[in-house]
């Protein structure tokens, strides 16, 4: 069985070694030609999977995605042609919801001012919106949800309307998948007007889609009001983002939000159950063996009965586990460059998710919601 992989893919080679000759190939520039004779297809988003790839293949067997959006698959043709299809929803949540948490803790740090008291717009409350939120709730921190899909689909939690959120948030944090038809579509769901109706002195972050946001409205906005703070880990135009919005943005990445080790592994982990399942073998491998240990075995946090971890304390150990500002300078530097944006996503190894850290010694009245942010033992 011959299976196509793309070459940035972790784990492949010890999760499906055992079930096939594994072919690395470039996902971005994959030609009709290499899928020819492949049997199973492994991709990431950059990797449009249409009439044109398979044109020349009559043999595949599964088309597997290691990503939460499925927008680059045509899923309506693989049904077609009985080719099974299965991604990994919720593989990398917990990295982009952590992700945004230290984007706004680095931003605090930054304009000498607090998370804590900040109102933050969660747009889209599938799997990212609610890690996010899940690290809100464990910090204390003031948010609303809003994704009208959900709301109609029966989902208990509250919603709350786009453009009330808007005039209500001070940091607005964009987790929606991209679409451009149905009732409620996200393409440019960020237009100059919306840009514009920010409050003073707002943050907007956008892990999900570069297209969310229209980015040449964004850079007009920008030219109007300093006031507005920009994380952008998504660019329109991927992987050319516009070079005369980079130097407007706070904090800059190539898309790698998602990129923890921990997510990595599950996305592809994930791939491996669905081919073993139609397949109709057992699975013989975990996820927990293709983790290598991190760098501290643990952290001792020391904290009086009835004292409580600053902000500060705490974006230093985030960063601890995750340093944001690494690969902001490194885009800067590279991200414009000879292919730079995805020379950063392919080499993107060092991030690693709170949970990789134990914390001993832990004491205190506030010490628990450190262990629902993610951080493992406390106690």
């Amino acid at each position: 069985m011959k299976i196509l992989a793309d070459e940035n893919m972790p784990y492949v080679d010890a999760l499906f070694g055992d079930l096939g000759d594994i072919h690395y190939v470039n996902g971005r520039s994959l030609s009709a030609d290499e899928v020819a004779d492949a049997d199973v297809l492994l991709v990431r988003s950059v990797t449009k999977v249409n009439e044109a790839l398979l044109s020349k293949n009559q043999r595949l067997k599964f088309v597997g995605s290691a990503t939460i959006g499925t927008d680059h698959v045509d899923k309506a043709l693989l049904e077609r042609r009985g080719i099974p299809f299965a991604n990994a929803p919720g593989c990398n949540a917990t990295a982009v919801g952590e992700f945004a948490f230290i984007a706004m803790l680095e931003l605090g740090k930054r304009y000498g001012e607090t998370l804590k008291g900040k109102k933050v717009a969660i747009v889209g409350a599938g799997n990212t919106g609610t890690a996010l939120s899940r690290c809100l709730d464990a910090y204390g921190v003031d948010y609303r949800l809003c994704d009208p899909l959900l709301a109609s689909a029966g989902d208990k939690r509250r919603f709350y309307p786009l453009d009330e959120l808007i005039g209500w948030a001070d940091v607005v944090s964009l987790h929606v998948p991209i679409t451009k038809d149905g009732p409620h579509p996200t393409w440019y769901l960020f237009d100059e007007a919306r840009l514009n109706a920010l409050k003073p002195n707002a943050w907007l972050l956008n892990c999900c889609r570069g297209e969310v946001i229209d980015n040449r409205a964004l850079i007009k906005i920008k030219g109007q009001r300093a006031d507005v703070k920009l994380v952008l880990d998504v660019w329109e135009g991927e992987p050319n983002p516009m070079p005369e919005l980079v130097p407007l943005v706070d904090i800059a990445t190539p898309h790698i939000a998602g990129y923890s080790l921990e997510g990595k592994a599950r996305g592809t982990f994930m791939l491996y159950q669905s081919l073993c399942k139609i397949l109709g073998i057992s699975e013989d491998k975990t996820l927990n063996t293709l983790l290598p240990a991190f760098r501290f075995s643990s952290l001792g946090l020391e904290l009086g009965v009835n004292a409580a971890l600053s902000e500060p304390n705490l974006l230093a150990l985030c960063r601890t586990v995750y340093d944001i500002r690494d690969d902001d300078w490194q885009f800067r530097r590279d991200a414009l460059h000879n292919g730079g944006f995805d020379n950063m996503r392919k080499n993107h190894k060092h991030r690693r998710e709170f949970s990789a850290l134990k914390l001993e010694n832990a004491t205190g009245t506030e010490v628990n919601w450190v262990s629902f942010l993610g951080f493992s033992n406390v106690g």
